[in-house]
């Protein structure tokens, strides 16, 4: 019983966690759009998100080796298991899809209000992994283990080029209601939806990668 628990429990984690790096690195090419037009001068800001952006699709592709290796398909989940969908949705009143690059370029506080969302997600998920790595379960799966150790050493780079740029331009810091929902979508995940999937033993698997979809790419930086 211990053993299929942990079986389980690995499966979900690791299938929430290929969407939502995939969702990450797609996102934000639409950040880099936003980010190369609105400040095209500022080069270390640029290349600090092009870095966040290669490090998403990274981890995802360090997820998808995993579930190779075990011979099997990611369970299919969507956007309900995605935080940074849900904290768009609540902050901009629409989807990740709906977001207008242009608009935000043009507008100083949309700009500032992403670049605070991608924080308090970045920091999330950085205090995340470290409850992770506390895990018994994944401490004894090396595979999973090797990811989550990766992962923690690059999530400080995800979150402190936005909270600097805000810094620099001397726009606000997240506030308590801000971060409070933050704290409220982490724990309706937790709480609710992780749990609720977890014992749908019914829950289907992805017919697909989530990459099968993407653009075609050149090799060319992004």
């Amino acid at each position: 019983m211990l053993a299929a628990y942990a079986r389980r429990y690995l499966d979900v984690l690791a299938s929430i966690y290929i969407y939502n790096e995939h969702r990450g690195y797609t996102s934000l090419d639409r950040v880099l759009e936003a980010v190369r037009a609105r400040c095209p001068d500022d080069r270390a800001f640029i290349a600090e998100v092009e870095k966040h952006r290669a490090d998403e699709h990274k981890h995802y592709q360090m997820f998808k080796r995993y579930f190779e290796l075990e011979g099997r398909m990611p369970i299919a989940v969507d956007r309900t298991f995605g935080h940074i969908d849900h904290f768009i949705s609540i902050m901009f009143g629409r989807s990740i899809e709906e977001l207008d690059t242009a608009e935000i370029v043009a507008d100083e506080a949309l700009f500032e209000k992403l670049c605070r969302v991608i924080m308090l997600t970045e920091q999330r998920g950085m205090r995340q992994v470290e409850t992770l790595l506390r895990n018994r379960h994944v401490l004894a799966d090396g595979k999973l283990r090797k990811i989550f150790e990766i992962i923690e050493r690059d999530e400080p780079s995800h979150w402190m080029p936005y909270e600097g740029w805000l810094a620099r331009n001397g726009r606000r810091q997240p506030r308590w209601w801000e971060r409070l929902v933050d704290l409220r979508i982490h724990g309706e995940l937790m709480l609710i939806r992780i749990p609720a999937i977890f014992v749908n033993w019914r829950a289907g698997r992805r017919k697909a990668w989530p990459d099968a979809a993407d653009p075609a790419r050149t090799g060319l930086p992004v």
